[in-house]
């Protein structure tokens, strides 16, 4: 069996496991165990999962995964997003699509200390879509903004993504949070332009003009607890003080003095925390374990080192070859989540965009390139057939057909792609925050 036939074959039995609804860990770690077999036998296949679990598990960068998701659940849990809803809605509502605005506002601020797409979306639905509703939005403006609004979750650091990419490709996480703030403040800035464009010329989707509370010191105090925790986390975390799995540590105990204040943390909802920690933390790692499987049984065909002189062989311009890997993104995401996305393509890809001339330092290019890896897999999280933050957002507005929530997340798809080219054709914007920090 040639090289390229047995990575074929791999490929194909991950995606008819998928396609059986295997859960994707599974599904790649028998892929994996296929392609590995077929290529070295069972006995050093027992001698790599022997040694490769423990080696993977005992990584003490992983351990910023779960302090990170477990500072997302105290925000989520500790009543947190609501004072940031109503904060952004004082701010933003006096304008037309006012409401809408408020909630990108909210996601954004709740983004900066949750570092998940799926539940920045689903806690901000939960506040922001009665009030929508109530004020005469339509059902497929609310949900396409908050779905697109969920993404700001892992657009701005921190960003589970981000972490597990910096992992794969050994760099540094500050500095990859840091070039992932001007994207990510990009990403808000567009999704707010895309509403107020969208109700201006599509009549009936929004009310002509919001109610707008008034600033008060009350709504002023719902956003402090945010800003001090990320001031703490981020700026220890460029300041020196800690490390980035310290800076996570630190965030979730801040996290949890926060939700302790709010008074709205039970001790049954402090259990919740944990137990959703332990549960996506779990989720991850199996699919970290079959991704490695996979990923090893690749390297075995060399198909992958081949990819990379086969594409430096074509002389095509590098920035040419990264877009056509991010149309690539586009497509895989239409049948991935975003995790397994990365954990799957990063070790196949990145070796093929470092060894191309794009006139930077390496440690530059591998940085860019993970911001246009982020950018890409955010939407996936949008675009159909998947799209899973339309899923979970829908599946909060039970009245509100999918197909509409599709048609709402279109405008943001538009300014997602807007960005992406952007962000492709000048690298220094992702860039400028890195050297400050340098």
């Amino acid at each position: 069996m040639t090289p390229i036939t047995l990575t074929l074959l791999i490929f194909a039995v991950m995606l008819v496991l998928m396609a059986a609804r295997t859960p994707i860990a599974i599904a790649m770690f028998a892929a994996g165990t296929v392609g590995y077999v077929l290529q070295a036998g069972w006995m050093p296949l027992a001698s790599f999962l022997n040694t490769q679990a423990f080696a993977r598990f005992a990584s003490y960068d992983l351990s910023v995964i779960p302090l990170f998701i477990l500072m997302g659940n105290f925000a989520t849990q500790g009543g947190i997003s609501r004072a940031l809803f109503e904060f952004a809605a004082a701010v933003m509502g006096r304008f037309k699509g006012g409401l809408a605005m408020a909630s990108v506002l909210a996601c954004a601020a709740f983004g900066a200390i949750c570092g998940s797409s799926v539940a920045t979306a689903a806690t901000i639905t939960s506040v922001a879509l009665p009030e929508m509703k109530r004020h005469g939005y339509s059902g497929r403006l609310a949900t396409g903004t908050l779905a697109a609004g969920g993404t700001l979750g892992i657009l701005i650091p921190p960003s589970v993504p981000l972490v597990i990419y910096a992992i794969l490709t050994e760099q540094n996480i500050a500095k990859l949070f840091a070039a992932a703030m001007v994207p990510g403040i990009l990403a808000m800035l567009g999704y707010m332009i895309a509403i107020a464009i969208y109700v201006r010329v599509v009549p009936g989707q929004a009310p002509e003009h919001d109610d707008a509370p008034a600033i008060t010191a009350r709504s002023l105090s719902g956003v402090l607890p945010i800003a001090t925790i990320f001031l703490i986390v981020f700026g220890g975390i460029y300041t020196g003080k800690f490390t980035p799995t310290e800076g996570a540590g630190v965030g979730a105990a801040a996290t949890f003095i926060a939700a302790l204040l709010k008074r709205e943390i039970t001790w049954q909802k402090f259990k919740h925390c944990f137990y959703a920690t332990a549960e996506a933390s779990a989720m991850i790692f199996m699919i970290f374990l079959g991704a490695d499987l996979m990923n090893s049984a690749l390297a075995l065909t060399q198909v992958p080192g081949q990819l990379a002189s086969v594409v430096q062989g074509w002389g095509l311009p590098p920035v040419a070859v990264v877009a056509a890997i991010l149309l690539f993104y586009v497509v895989l995401g239409s049948v991935m989540d975003e995790l397994s996305m990365i954990l799957l393509t990063i070790p196949i890809f990145f070796p093929v965009v470092m060894g191309l001339d794009f006139g930077m330092p390496k440690e530059s290019v591998a940085l860019w390139f993970g911001i246009m890896v982020l950018m890409t897999v955010g939407f996936g999280l949008l675009a159909p057939p998947v799209g899973l933050n339309v899923y979970v957002v829908n599946g909060l507005a039970r009245d509100v057909p999918i197909a509409e929530s599709y048609r709402g997340v279109l405008p943001f798809l538009i300014s997602d792609t807007l960005r992406t080219v952007l962000l492709l054709l000048f690298p220094p914007i992702s860039l400028a925050l890195v050297k400050l920090i340098s």
